[in-house]
């Protein structure tokens, strides 16, 4: 019975805005939504065009991979529970494709336990929506993990420590001149430990500071992305030169001498 889909109605004016988003808004970032129950793949996009985005709705991964290549999305938003592929294969596949592999993936499901959000978190997801869902909160949550880092002060473009190259401005990491695939998230974190590096971070600053809109992250998950980041950018991520950990209390990240 906990697998159940809840049931959810777009609202009775509907119909009229579903043709697509706001013509005077050029080139809306394009969402890809899986949802294999229509009424609510209908309501998603229902409320993310009437936000300013375009949608492409699936019943199914089939062809989804085939199509994003095709046309490449700003944001998938991926359901679990899926005839044939389901939403966490879907999700690994993307993370294994190239050009794909750093689009932003937010889950939607109506599976709530705390493992299927850690393993959404393991295989690159950057976020985890549960149903029933607000659809305010799902706009806000699309248009999170939509921004760039933040751009509340000057920071270089470039931040060089080592091997280690991470751009700011394209989003990009490079260890010894090879590219490094990250999520949005993933790079958030990286970028918000390099930039503070040789300050030792607790867990809810880090939460705080990456993660502040989206309540689902608990401070296990932070140990899941610095696992992540560390098997990307460490020589031996059993011994790390950059994430170190401070027993009991965060993070710090070094630059080597």
């Amino acid at each position: 019975m906990g697998d159940l889909k809840p049931r959810m109605y777009l609202p009775t004016d509907s119909s009229e805005r579903q043709q697509g988003p706001d013509p005077l808004v050029e080139n809306p970032p394009v969402v890809f939504v899986v949802e294999d129950e229509e009424d609510i793949g209908r309501l998603i996009s229902h409320n993310l065009r009437a936000a300013g985005f375009a949608t492409r709705n699936f019943i199914s991964g089939a062809s989804l991979i085939a199509e994003a290549l095709r046309e490449t999305p700003a944001v998938f938003l991926l359901d679990i529970m899926l005839p044939g592929v389901d939403g966490f294969d879907l999700c690994h596949h993307i993370r294994q494709t190239p050009s794909l592999s750093a689009i932003p993936i937010i889950f939607l499901t109506a599976k709530t336990a705390e493992t299927d959000r850690i393993k959404g978190l393991e295989l690159g997801a950057d976020d985890y929506i549960t149903k029933p869902f607000s659809p305010r909160e799902l706009v806000a949550r699309v248009r999170t993990v939509l921004r760039g880092p933040g751009n509340l002060q000057p920071r270089p473009e470039v931040l060089r420590f080592g091997d280690l190259e991470i751009d700011v401005s394209s989003m990009t990491v490079q260890v010894a001149g090879r590219n490094v695939l990250t999520t949005v998230r993933e790079f958030r974190l990286l970028e918000y430990l390099a930039t503070h590096r040789g300050r030792v971070l607790t867990r809810d600053k880090l939460l705080d500071a990456v993660w502040k809109e989206t309540p689902f992250v608990t401070p296990r998950s932070i140990d899941v992305y610095i696992r992540r980041l560390r098997e990307k950018i460490e020589a031996d991520p059993r011994h790390p030169q950059y994430l170190k950990t401070m027993r009991g209390i965060g993070y710090r990240f070094e630059a080597p001498k």
